[in-house]
């Protein structure tokens, strides 16, 4: 594996675990809308992920297809140019669901 594409790995991996860490004692997408602090910092740790995904070259991502890149991507994209239009149910989903599955492939590649 490239230098880039484990650099980009890296910094994802510890995105994930901020993550994970900052919302580990939130129990519902309500108790992330309510702490405003934790919900941003999400958001910054997602656009990390996002940025990271584009530091991958493209015989990686193809490569390893099962993650959907594109969409990581384009969740970036949203935060970044939308961030008033977030639906923060939707980004609960992701972090239950998501997340824990994008931390199990790296630690795989590890």
């Amino acid at each position: 594996m490239s230098e880039n594409n484990k650099l980009a790995l890296m910094a994802m991996e510890e995105s994930i675990d901020k993550i994970q860490r900052f919302t580990s004692d939130l129990s519902s997408w309500q108790d992330l809308k309510n702490d405003e602090e934790t919900f941003d910092a999400c958001l910054m740790n997602f656009v990390i992920i996002g940025e990271s995904v584009l530091r991958l070259d493209a015989n990686f991502i193809e490569t390893n297809n099962q993650i959907e890149w594109h969409k990581i991507r384009g969740f970036r994209n949203l935060i970044a140019h939308d961030y008033f239009g977030i639906d923060i149910e939707e980004v609960w989903d992701i972090l239950q669901n998501k997340i824990p599955e994008l931390k199990q492939f790296i630690s795989k590649l590890n």
